[in-house]
């Protein structure tokens, strides 16, 4: 039986000392070295020569590895799977001012994800353009690509962009990039991120949405794109978000709009959309956010049944050019939390039903041709706040008698008819303190000891008090 334990108990010791090595092995498995010299050269590229890795153990994927740098196992080797350029991290590497794309950043051929922030940031002694040649040698693996905040990456984007069969995310944001959009965007058919904001890209939209059916957010706004929205954004059934706001963008808005079922946002403010409010927007049940304001849309409020619309949380309309009453069915917007109607041409009344909106903390409709009494409670005025906006609506005018001073709707006038009513009031006891001095100074007279029974007195006196009250009036 002690043998027996014996061996037992080395062959456990002997099992543990294999698996706690296999770990080690894992743990400092090789880099090959055509791969960490082609991952040394690109950094230091973006960083500098200075930089050759020499306090990373045992390689940049070990024990001591890059922050920024991510690594994964094929065959045994450790290969770059993410590399990420700039500021991320509070040791992250520093970009160099004469930074540089080398070819090497093209043979770390498991490279999944690549990005850089904040990297290019001289705008006038050293500006840098995205290399348009060699992407397809990322084609198989590359899934993500991003360039954030880059104020000295400047040129076109590279069509052969337009390779990254797999590219999933896309994200060009902050950057000096200029020209158009190229059309091979379009073969991206599995991205599922475009985001082209704040360049100064210009030009049409390109027509290349046919084959996009994966993509949940496309962000093409605070750029200089102009012209008619393509139809072939309808081919979006996915989509999630659309922000196409602070363009120069016109036309009619387009009623392939309705087949985008799933869209939560879309912004298309500060742009020259015009045309009406197309019908086809009503049928986009999911929005959560309709942003139009600051374009020349037009058209009769009245005509939309806001009522569909039930998820909406923001919906601003302003200064967009609307006539007609504000309708009672966006009362049935139990969700609403912003109701920008301002610098419209509306006329009517703001419904107290709007009041019953729980959610609701921020209602503007200032620059209006609004009119008659605003009849929410002061408790409703008190809620909002700073956030209730009517003023220039010169017709509009709040009751004094449901106000404090604390919640007066800035900008909005007491109604005229109270203080007409504390005239007549005051004019009504003046009358009564007159006929009552009046009827004092008939009786000081002496006529009631001639009056029998008091009914000539009666009659005198009344006749008295009516011509006195004649010469008064």
């Amino acid at each position: 039986m002690k043998i027996f334990s014996y061996f037992i108990s080395v062959f456990l010791i002997i099992s543990l000392n294999s698996w706690c090595y296999g770990e080690v092995e894992l743990d400092i498995a090789p880099m090959e070295k055509i791969e960490q010299d082609a991952l040394y050269s690109t950094i230091q590229g973006f960083v500098g020569d200075w930089w050759n890795g020499s306090d990373l153990y045992p390689d940049p994927c070990g024990w001591t590895p890059i922050q920024g740098v991510s690594c994964d196992l094929f065959n045994g080797f450790w290969y770059v799977t993410v590399l990420n350029i700039g500021p991320i991290h509070d040791n992250s590497l520093s970009c160099s001012k004469n930074l540089e794309f080398r070819s090497q950043l093209f043979e770390l051929k498991h490279l999944k994800s690549l990005s850089f922030f904040k990297c290019f940031q001289s705008q006038h002694k050293h500006k840098v353009t995205i290399p348009d040649r060699n992407w397809d040698k990322l084609a198989s693996s590359m899934e993500s690509l991003e360039f954030r905040s880059n104020s000295g990456l400047i040129g076109k984007v590279p069509s052969s962009f337009g390779v990254l069969k797999n590219l999933k995310s896309l994200v060009l944001l902050e950057n000096g990039l200029t020209g158009e959009v190229p059309e091979d965007i379009g073969n991206l058919i599995k991205l599922k991120r475009l985001v082209l904001s704040g360049n100064s890209f210009t030009g049409h939209i390109p027509n290349m949405f046919s084959g996009l059916k994966e993509l949940l957010i496309f962000d093409l706004s605070r750029n200089s794109f102009y012209g008619t929205l393509p139809l072939s954004l309808g081919n979006l059934t996915s989509l999630l978000k659309l922000d196409l706001s602070h363009n120069y963008l016109e036309g009619n808005l387009i009623i392939e709009f309705a087949y985008l079922k799933n869209l939560t946002l879309l912004d298309l403010r500060n742009n020259k959309f015009c045309g009406g409010l197309t019908l086809s927007l009503q049928d986009m049940y999911s929005l959560e956010e309709m942003i139009l304001s600051n374009n020349a849309i037009g058209g009769n409020i009245m005509t939309f049944k806001w009522e569909k619309l039930h998820n909406l949380i923001i919906l601003d309309l302003s200064n967009i050019g609307l006539i007609g009453e504000i309708p009672e069915s966006m009362s049935k917007l139990k969700r609403l939390r912003f109701l920008g109607l301002s610098d419209n041409n509306l006329i009517g009344n703001l419904s107290p039903k709007l009041s019953t909106l729980d959610t609701l903390n921020a209602l503007y409709a200032s620059g209006n041709n609004l009119s008659g009494e605003l009849n929410f409670s002061m408790d409703f005025y008190a809620k909002m706040g700073t956030h209730f906006g009517a003023w220039n609506n010169p017709n509009l005018c709040y009751k004094v008698e449901v106000m404090s001073t604390s919640v007066v709707p800035y900008g909005v006038k007491p109604c005229h008819h109270e203080i007409k009513l504390l005239e007549s009031n005051s004019r009504t006891k003046q009358l009564n303190g007159y006929v009552n001095k009046t009827s004092h100074s008939i009786a000081s007279l002496g006529f009631l000891r001639y009056a029998p029974n008091g009914l000539w007195w009666i009659f005198l006196q009344q006749t008295l008090i009516m011509c006195l009250l004649c010469n008064f009036l």
